[in-house]
């Protein structure tokens, strides 16, 4: 029997080139919160893929970018951290433009890092085929790629070359987690995420971009399968409570209602959700409430 491989993967690069949609799509599972929205993910999420003969540790990111406040700043260091020790990296960007400034200056930081580097096109769902040569060429010359991978993350097309290339450069080591684990994120944690999504994909403007979902309480009660969840959504000004809350209550109430559903499914339990609205002015340029929120510098 031949030995046995594991290592960690970093999945980086710009805002809302697909990288949680690849991660999901990878794990077969709705881990990691998808959106329109640039800047979705705030925090390294860790997802674990088993094969046979290798175990693969997949570490979604922030979008790297540049950003003044306090939290995009943290944001930022984590994933220049993630990056730094992984064992293979997935620079991610799409078929649909060229490399830009932002990707320039990310594959520069990059270069101190250990990790054997992949470039993964995603969206070659969206392009001709021809198309694809030049913008490899260009890719190959701002950095030396190991490997570059044309893929679909939301068709699904590439996943497996993608997953048989990285079990190939993986170091031989025994598996980091246990078989049947596949996140090592808490159930409070993903149930905050679902509702942060909720709010994003059902607001505009300004207001996906100062909200944090903290959740205050989170009970089970076994014999009747119902867990009891509240939890705060935090925004900055007055006025973005309004907007979130809606006339009547009824932009909250449909938030609340939508991410009953996927806890629910998530938990396979029946959910009783409370959600409240709260103002905690410029909390996105404060530590302290950044630090109580679970975003670390």
């Amino acid at each position: 029997m031949g030995s046995f491989k594991s290592g960690f993967i970093s999945i980086l690069g710009r805002p809302n080139v697909g990288k949680s949609t690849l991660f999901n799509r990878i794990l077969g599972e709705k881990i990691a919160i998808v959106t329109e929205k640039p800047q979705t993910t705030r925090n390294r999420i860790l997802g674990i893929k088993n094969v046979e003969g290798a175990q693969l540790i997949f570490l979604d990111t922030p979008g790297l970018h540049e950003g003044g406040t306090e939290l995009n700043k943290r944001m930022v260091k984590t994933a220049l951290a993630t990056g730094r020790d992984s064992d293979v990296l997935l620079f991610l960007t799409e078929a649909t433009s060229p490399p830009m400034e932002e990707d320039r200056q990310m594959l520069e930081r990059l270069k101190v890092s250990k990790g054997i580097p992949f470039l993964v096109i995603n969206k070659i769902d969206l392009v001709k085929k021809e198309t694809l040569l030049p913008l490899m060429d260009q890719y190959q010359k701002l950095f030396p790629f190991e490997k570059i991978i044309p893929l679909s993350a939301l068709q699904g097309d590439g996943i497996e070359i993608l997953i048989e290339e990285i079990v190939r450069v993986l170091p031989e080591a025994s598996p980091y987690f246990p078989e049947d684990m596949l996140t090592d994120q808490t159930e409070r944690f993903i149930v905050s995420e679902i509702i942060r999504e909720k709010v994003i994909q059902h607001s505009y403007q300004e207001i996906p971009y100062v909200t944090a979902v903290a959740i205050e309480s989170f009970k089970e009660f076994t014999e009747r399968n119902l867990v009891v969840i509240q939890a705060t959504i935090y925004v900055e000004k007055e006025s973005q409570k309004k907007i979130l809350i809606g006339k009547g209550g009824q932009k909250l109430k449909r938030i609340g209602e939508l991410s009953r559903k996927e806890i629910e499914a998530f938990l396979e339990k029946k959910v009783f959700l409370e959600l409240w609205v709260k103002v905690e002015k410029n909390w996105t340029r404060n530590p302290k409430v950044l630090d109580s929120l679970g975003y670390f510098s």
